[in-house]
């Protein structure tokens, strides 16, 4: 049997365990090594977000800054923008102020102009009158003309006026029921003379009905209409009618005149626009009765279509709200109904008649006028002759007194009749006539119980007028 080195086991053994030992040092620093690596991983990691982060903060602040340029200019811009268009609006503010006081002003001066040349232009129209009812005259045909002429400039002078307060907004519509039958029957009369005399048949056709308008301006519109189509038309026939339409009333104004091309149906309606059937008509015109009705069917909230054919014969109709059942109608004297009275009675007796005006070819004229109608007049120029009047003569009571509104020192004539009223004890019969057409004189008059004639006063209009009042 043999034994071994004792010493060199032991070394073998010691050198086992150191290279153990060295192993498991190796391993360990390996391990730390990798912990070290990734904790020098996530730190490098900490340090290039950092990085990233305070770069993007950088470049956000430099994004910002940017932005602040961008808004403080955009600012600036709006700014002056916005300041620009205070000084347009202060612009156009003080455009509309200055056009609005024009439009004022023209309303004020067609007024003014439309009572000074109305004035004379009545005393004329009566003095005319006067001297054609004489018979005397070896120059009737020349009155004729004159009264022609003097129709038209009458004519002109309300259709400016008219178009004045149209555009304005002066005109302020009354709206009530109006029994269509009566008012189509009344246009009717009054241009029945016109058309026999061309040889043209003219009929209505409507139902007992009544519609919500202004009558005074429904009246006006269907007269202009009319109108047109009688001057229109050489031959055939002019048909008005009114039929129900669900709840509206049209009214339509059929003639067989020259009719009214596409190309011109567009502007028809436009100031001064009479159309090529217009040129060749005689009848004169101005070319803007069709703008006022416009105007009016507007202001009265109606419609209106126009429906022609060239060689056949054109159709104008209105469409006007249908009243309800129960509504009550309003009578108005309208001009045919005093006409109408106007062919019954010629003169009018021993009536007194007090005359109050402040023009003395008013005065002169009408006193001539009522002389030739076998009345006894006084004329008048104001209250103070009126008080004079009453204490000369106690004993002479006016049948009926026909007063101008507008007397001199700012009097009107609507005093004139309260004292006469006052007076005399009974509420005498008055005509004012003017030649304002303001509402405001309208509606004082109507407050008063008198009736209103606007200057110049068709001599036969104030006679059957008087009938009507005095019958």
């Amino acid at each position: 049997m043999t034994h071994g080195n004792p010493t060199a086991a032991n070394q073998s053994e010691s050198d086992a365990r150191e290279m153990d030992a060295r192993d498991r040092t190796i391993g360990e620093l390996e391990r730390q090594n990798r912990k070290l690596e990734k904790i020098n991983a996530a730190l490098m990691q900490r340090v290039e977000r950092s990085m990233d982060y305070q770069a993007n903060a950088y470049s956000m602040f430099q994004t910002a800054i940017g932005l602040e340029t961008q808004v403080r200019a955009r600012t600036d811009e709006l700014k002056a923008a916005l300041d620009r268009l205070e000084r347009t609006n202060d612009e156009l503010r003080a455009a509309r102020d200055a056009a609005e006081r024009a439009n004022r002003f023209k309303t004020r001066f067609f007024t003014a102009v439309g009572h000074d040349l109305l004035q004379p232009l009545h005393a004329a129209r009566l003095s005319l009158s006067a001297l054609s009812e004489s018979g005397v005259s070896p120059y009737a045909r020349l009155i004729g003309q004159v009264d022609h002429s003097l129709s038209t400039i009458e004519e002109l002078l309300r259709t400016i006026l008219d178009l004045s307060k149209l555009e304005s907004g002066a005109f302020r519509p009354s709206l009530q029921a109006v029994g269509i039958k009566d008012l189509l029957q009344s246009v009717l009369l009054d241009m029945a003379p016109i058309a026999r005399e061309k040889g043209i048949a003219l009929s209505i056709r409507a139902p007992e009905a009544a519609v919500i308008s202004d009558p005074l301006m429904l009246r006006r519109i269907l007269q202009n209409l009319l109108a047109n189509a009688v001057q229109y038309t050489d031959e055939g026939r002019v048909l008005l009618t009114a039929r129900r339409r669900g709840a509206e009333v049209r009214i339509d104004v059929w003639d067989t005149g020259p009719g009214i091309a596409a190309a011109e149906q567009s502007k028809i309606f436009e100031e001064f626009q009479r159309g090529a059937a217009g040129e060749r008509s005689h009848g004169g015109g101005f070319g803007i009765g069709l703008a006022i009705i416009s105007r009016m069917i507007e202001a009265l909230g109606h419609k209106i279509e126009l429906c022609s054919e060239p060689g056949r014969g054109t159709r104008f109709s209105v469409s006007v709200p249908l009243a309800p059942e129960d509504a009550v109608v309003a009578r108005v004297l309208t001009g045919g109904a005093r006409q109408e009275a106007a062919s019954r009675i010629y003169g009018l007796g021993a009536m007194k008649v007090l005359v109050i005006d402040n023009d003395l070819a008013v005065r002169q004229a009408m006193g001539a006028l009522l002389d030739r109608w076998g009345c006894e007049s006084r004329l008048l120029s104001g209250l103070d002759e009126i008080e004079t009047l009453i204490g000369s003569e106690p004993a002479f009571a006016p049948d009926i007194v026909l007063a101008d509104f507008h007397l001199d020192d700012g009097q009107s004539g609507l005093a004139a009749v309260a004292r006469l009223r006052e007076v005399r004890g009974v509420p005498i019969p008055a005509v004012v006539i003017t030649a304002d057409h303001s509402p405001e004189v309208s509606d004082a008059v109507g407050a008063a119980g008198c009736e209103i004639l606007r200057k110049p006063v068709k001599p036969a209009e104030l006679r059957a007028l008087i009938t009507h009042l005095l019958g």
